[in-house]
């Protein structure tokens, strides 16, 4: 499968670097070593990382860690790995992972499409999580949202036959642009009869959620699971 045809032309976020606690500072400093990945040249090694075989979770922007680190505490049979590039909630997440004695979880500070794209083998996910991403709502911004076509087809390649794809947000139009490519693509189907399906139980709320939720904003859960034996070619 030839992935020349994908080009990273604009990125999906913005490096804000925020202020890091000294908790935070030290979670990095001294329990990365333990629980941070970093990028390589070559696929990442699952059965290596976690010392098992076990259905492996990606999620991609984890903000603060909170309910990612709830997941993997609920769900000791999977393996959860975490992307995002903002320090504190890297932090966060580091520490949540020894305050929860977490051995299933794992983190990775870099760009997320680039990690999938060079790292992460091909069939090897069970599951692919994008929670409350950055709309990039004005018109000339949209170009900006990670969901196009040509992401897709990446994580079509990487996630195992009838793997999922959870999305979910608090903009109704970016719900409606998420549906649109999903519909669109041949190798995914929604497991409900409409582009949107109920929030499922192993969702914990998250920080973005609740805001959005304060804010009168509605809440959009997309599920699609891989059927990918005919992928198409990225």
């Amino acid at each position: 499968m030839s992935e020349k045809k994908f080009m990273r032309t604009v990125r999906s976020f913005v490096l804000r670097q925020g202020r890091l606690t000294s908790g935070q500072e030290a979670a990095l400093e001294s329990l990365w070593p333990r629980f941070g990945i970093n990028a390589s040249d070559k696929p990442f090694n699952f059965t290596e990382i976690f010392g098992r075989q076990a259905p492996v979770t990606l999620e991609i922007g984890f903000g603060n860690g909170d309910s990612l680190a709830t997941m993997a505490k609920n769900a000791p049979e999977r393996d959860f790995i975490g992307i995002e590039v903002h320090r504190p909630g890297v932090g966060r997440l580091l520490h949540l992972i020894e305050e929860y004695d977490l051995k299933n979880l794992r983190v990775i500070k870099d760009d997320a499409v680039e990690i999938i794209k060079n790292n992460i083998p091909e069939d090897s996910l069970d599951c692919v999580q994008l929670f409350f991403p950055d709309p990039w709502h004005k018109k000339k911004h949209n170009k900006r949202r990670i969901v196009q076509p040509n992401f897709v087809s990446l994580l079509a390649s990487r996630l195992q036959e009838n793997g999922i794809f959870h999305m979910a947000t608090d903009w109704q139009a970016y719900a409606e642009h998420m549906a649109e490519v999903m519909e669109a693509h041949a190798d995914f189907e929604s497991i409900s009869d409409s582009p949107y399906s109920s929030k499922p139980e192993s969702r914990p709320e998250t920080k973005f959620e609740r805001r959005g939720l304060d804010r009168g904003h509605g809440v959009w859960d997309l599920l699609y699971v891989c059927k990918n034996s005919n992928k198409a070619i990225i």
